[in-house]
């Protein structure tokens, strides 16, 4: 059963050199197959680890309005009549820990006391269930996306692995993180960058 949390998310010491608000691509040489082709958007990093929530991989068994029903936001006769904006909000896998867990990612427009962490300028994170709430009744973001999960690194595990080669980071893309076009995501965010996924597998292959 999916749960969303009562405590909000505590947002950490943000220092220069942290990647918060930025996409983690992972390389060819990814050695975690969970991992594989996915895309990332960085929701906190610090001194203390790190938790992202993956954006381009689709929870295919279940849709939105299924959840509202099992965590009783809404009776199962009041599916059929939500507002077509939440009708339409994705459900991702956002990554192997906590997967039974809700997080809420979502434009900068909607904020909770206490709950909410903004991310940067356009991008924010909920995990309480005010917010699926508030989408029923369609009073919530404008974009959003539910995420199933999140991926979590402990302390100076990201940095080690984007030194491995594991992770590209670069600029977020609000326009990418909520999109539905999640075949190409990951060729998407590369190409911002002027990066041609074909010649980076290549690269890869021939090193």
């Amino acid at each position: 059963m999916l749960g969303m949390t009562t405590e909000p998310i505590k947002a950490p010491d943000r220092d220069e050199g942290y990647l918060d608000g930025q996409l983690l691509v992972a390389m060819p040489g990814m050695v975690d197959a969970r991992f594989a082709r996915s895309v990332i958007y960085v929701c906190a990093h610090s001194q203390d680890g790190a938790m992202g929530i993956v954006v381009n991989q689709r929870a295919r068994k279940i849709k939105f309005p299924e959840l509202l029903v099992q965590l009783e936001v809404i009776a199962p006769d009041e599916a059929i009549r939500l507002p077509s904006r939440a009708e339409s909000i994705q459900v991702l896998k956002g990554g192997p820990v906590e997967t039974g867990r809700g997080f809420v990612l979502h434009s900068a427009d909607f904020y909770i006391d206490n709950s909410t962490l903004p991310i940067d300028d356009g991008v924010s994170l909920t995990a309480t269930v005010d917010i699926l709430r508030a989408i029923a009744k369609g009073d919530g973001p404008d974009r959003a996306v539910l995420a199933l999960g999140y991926a979590g690194w402990s302390p100076g595990q990201l940095e080690e692995e984007i030194q491995q080669n594991g992770w590209l980071n670069l600029p977020a893309d609000p326009g990418l993180l909520f999109d539905t076009d999640f075949e190409n995501k990951y060729s998407r965010a590369l190409r911002t960058i002027g990066i041609d996924p074909a010649m980076l597998s290549a690269e890869a292959g021939h090193a």
